[in-house]
């Protein structure tokens, strides 16, 4: 598919010796030389600095028409038009004037240019980290969940009770649910309980991830109330080049990518093709399941391009777009009853069209359409006598508008705005008929740098949903720099969530084991058909609470510390705490004649998490990097400590296995939410030497142990005596060696060393060795 790409970028070359060169000065009005001046040629977006002396080289560029663009926060921006000559050297003078209204001493900021979004991720008021496209190839990871596994603050959960394809990620105490996953800066769909499975995303084409963790609604929205994952895929295009890898290794994984890119149209125009196939047998990690797996096999196939076309000098019109396939087939049975075939098939694509207008007067505007859709379609087949049990299919279509615009006022002051609308429809076999939500949003951000040592990122976002009304979110983030090598961040931030879909609409009962789920807006309706049909035993007085679900809303505080003792050290501690209201939970509301329970949603609990993480980073050598991370974290639920300190409700009792009778709970007795870990840590060392190609990580992960379920005479919290995972260790090694002049790469990966595995954690895979080898197609 991608053969014209790998044979195309030859086909230029040899064309003609078509490459030239650009040197210059850049001087003021009184000839004196400007140094510290960045000048880029667009559109390929080559950046060099000038010298003392004011002198700027660019070489082996394509001959072709450039725009020159110049930046320096003391003087005004400088932009002209150059044209570059095969086999020749072009000289150039710039002459830029004095900006009066400059500081006399600039802070230079670190920005991520993202054209796909305005919103720099790491000026946001919330703590914000990235990692890079280095860093992803020397963990040798091949799927999203992989990556973020091994960030401190994060985690991959189980949620067994959602099936075994139910992994989602949690973020500083929250699930999964409360985490808005974003390509390109657009949030995608297609969530199973709230999880958003992180393995259906190859990381093979991307160029780095954006995190920031505390409640960011105040610019993303509803399910950013734990914070944002930004994907960023590859965008600059400089030169005609393609790439082809090819990875296999344990439970048969076969992880195979070609991507091509090439500027054309007089480098007006540029385009870029991946394609990747990934497979693997799935594993097992429960010793009970007689056959079958607990992370199922699968198959999937992706597809991105990406194309841009510069229609003027200032106008550049994008269109990105991703496809994603994937079937799986698991046969399994328990304990020697008959087999039965889960089968599933999932369709994922997502895709914009946008236009970016960069202003004379500094202003950008980017306007945009965005559609996702996520399917699945599964059935289950009993195969002793070929009963098909009634599967189910999940369809959910987002369409999103967006206008966005960035203005830079003097050298201080950045604003940033934007309003659109989204539309989203869902059809599920477990709800009664189609459901469909609209909402409507104008956001705005302001990033003043007030002096040398002081900046202020304040932002707010107005919310219009059919169905919740209208929403204010605010943040506010404050930086200080006392000391050259110290920086203090103090943030506060609001988010909003509402009820999704399944809390809402869910009309569900599990033919295997009976137990039905109805989501709020359905729940009287449906219980009255229960009742009537004389399959209700009792219904639970909680259930006269269940109504109008309202948005779960939160508020995130953080204090982050910077510091670097010395230029080989870099450390930072970030103290967080997040207030939780109205958060919905389900809960056994009715029995049925069978003995099963009947489950709903309703808005009962507050909730709080809080800790503190720390990162500190050595450079130990000029090739070797050492860098550790660890989190403290205490996920509380109110309702339970206020139940056990008043010895009422739910909470007000506990049996103690020790001394074998109920007793009056204390708070000593609970432990906290489930899923929550109270320590987590990871240790990296990193190698790369530049001079022989040989580079390569070393990574401990530790997570402590964490509840599983309630099993101790149900009283509904974590005590001593329920089920725990126990707290363990995973060691991962990669090395890489890189030949003719980085074209040839080999790679060998082997994660989790000590091939640990628990059959409470269906989705760790035991010891996994890879090995790899990739070839890189571009001209020296």
């Amino acid at each position: 598919m991608l053969l014209p790409l790998f044979i195309f970028p030859y086909t230029i070359q040899a064309q003609s010796s078509i490459r030239g060169a650009l040197k210059g000065v850049v001087t003021d009005k009184e000839g004196q030389a400007v140094a510290g001046t960045i000048v880029q040629l667009e559109p390929d977006l080559h950046q060099v600095q000038t010298d003392d002396k004011g002198n700027f080289l660019f070489k082996n560029i394509i001959a072709g028409n450039y725009t020159l663009k110049t930046s320096h926060l003391a003087y005004h921006p400088f932009r002209t038009q150059v044209k570059i000559e095969a086999t020749k050297q072009v000289s150039l003078s710039v002459q830029l004037e004095k900006n009066e209204t400059s500081l006399e001493t600039v802070v230079v900021k670190s920005t991520y240019h993202n054209a796909d979004n305005f919103i720099d991720m790491t000026r946001t008021a919330m703590p914000s980290t990235v990692i890079t496209r280095k860093e992803i190839e020397m963990m040798g990871s091949r799927r999203l969940d992989e990556v973020l596994k091994e960030q401190t603050g994060l985690a991959i959960i189980n949620d067994i009770g959602s099936g075994n394809r139910a992994v989602g990620l949690q973020m500083q105490g929250f699930d999964s649910g409360y985490t808005m996953i974003m390509i390109d800066g657009q949030p995608m769909v297609g969530r199973n309980n709230g999880n958003f499975d992180l393995s259906r995303i190859t990381v093979s084409n991307i160029e780095r991830i954006e995190i920031i963790k505390g409640a960011s609604s105040c610019l993303f929205g509803s399910e950013a109330l734990a914070g944002v994952i930004n994907i960023v895929t590859r965008k600059i295009i400089t030169q005609p080049q393609a790439m082809a890898a090819l990875r296999y290794g344990s439970f048969n994984m076969v992880d195979a990518t070609l991507e091509g890119e090439t500027p054309f149209a007089d480098k007006k125009a540029s385009a870029y093709l991946s394609a990747n196939y990934y497979h693997t047998d799935g594993f097992n990690s429960n010793p009970y399941l007689d056959q079958g797996k607990t992370a199922p096999p699968f198959y999937s196939y992706a597809l991105q391009g990406r194309g841009r076309y510069l229609l003027t000098e200032n106008s550049t019109l994008n269109i990105n777009g991703r496809l994603m396939t994937r079937h799986s087939e698991n046969k399994y049975a328990y304990n020697g009853l008959s087999s039965n075939l889960d089968e599933l098939n999932e369709y994922d694509f997502n895709g914009s069209v946008s236009l970016n207008n960069d202003f004379t007067n500094g202003t950008k505007l980017k306007t945009q359409y965005y559609l996702t859709r996520y399917k699945t379609d599964q059935n289950i087949t009993d195969l002793a006598n070929g009963t098909v049990i009634p599967g189910s299919t999940f369809d959910q279509y987002l369409h999103r508008a967006e206008i966005q615009a960035i203005h830079k006022i003097g050298q201080q002051l950045n604003l940033t705005g934007g309003m659109g609308g989204a539309y989203e429809l869902l059809e599920n076999t477990s709800y009664r008929g189609s459901k469909s939500m609209d909402n409507y949003f104008v956001y705005a951000q302001a990033d003043w740098q007030t002096s040398e040592r002081f900046s202020v990122v304040a932002g707010a976002r107005f919310d219009f949903h059919n169905q919740y009304g209208s929403k204010i979110n605010p943040s506010i983030g404050l930086q200080y720099q006392p000391l050259r090598n110290l920086t203090a961040k103090f943030a506060v931030g609001t988010g909003f969530k509402t009820p999704n879909f399944q809390q809402l609409y869910l009309v569900f009962t599990n033919v295997q084991s009976g137990y039905t789920a109805l989501g709020a807006a359905e729940f009287w309706r449906e219980i009255t058909i229960l009742k009537d049909a004389g399959l209700i035993t009792s219904i639970f007085p909680i259930a006269n609470q269940i109504g109008s679900l309202k948005p779960e809303r939160s508020v995130s505080y953080s204090c982050k510390i910077d510091y670097a003792p010395i230029k080989s050290v870099k450390l930072d501690v970030n103290f967080f705490y997040n207030d939780m209201r109205n958060f919905i939970n389900n809960e056994p509301v009715a029995v049925k004649t069978n003995g099963q329970q009947i489950w709903s949603y309703l808005n009962i609990a507050k909730a709080y998490t809080t800790g503190a993480e720390l990162n500190i980073k050595w450079s130990a050598a000029k090739a070797i990097t050492i860098s550790a991370g660890y989190q403290l974290l205490y996920a509380i639920d109110r309702g339970v400590l206020d139940s056990i300190r008043n010895n009422t409700g739910l909470y007000g009792m506990v049996y103690d296995k020790e001394i074998n009778r109920t007793r009056r709970s204390t708070v000593k007795d609970y432990f906290g939410m489930t899923n929550r870990s109270r320590h987590m840590a990871n240790i990296k060392i990193s190698y790369n030497h530049e001079k022989t190609g040989i580079s390569g990580a070393f990574r401990v992960n530790y997570r402590s142990k964490y509840g599983f379920m309630e099993d101790n005479r149900a009283n509904n919290f974590l005590d001593p005596w329920d089920t725990y995972v126990n707290s363990f260790f995973l060691l991962n090694l990669s090395i890489q060696k890189t030949f003719y002049n980085k074209h040839l790469q080999l790679q060998l990966t082997a994660d989790n060393l000590m091939d640990y595995r628990d059959q409470l954690m269906p989705a760790q895979p035991g010891r996994t060795i890879l090995a790899g080898i990739s070839w890189r197609f571009y001209k020296n």
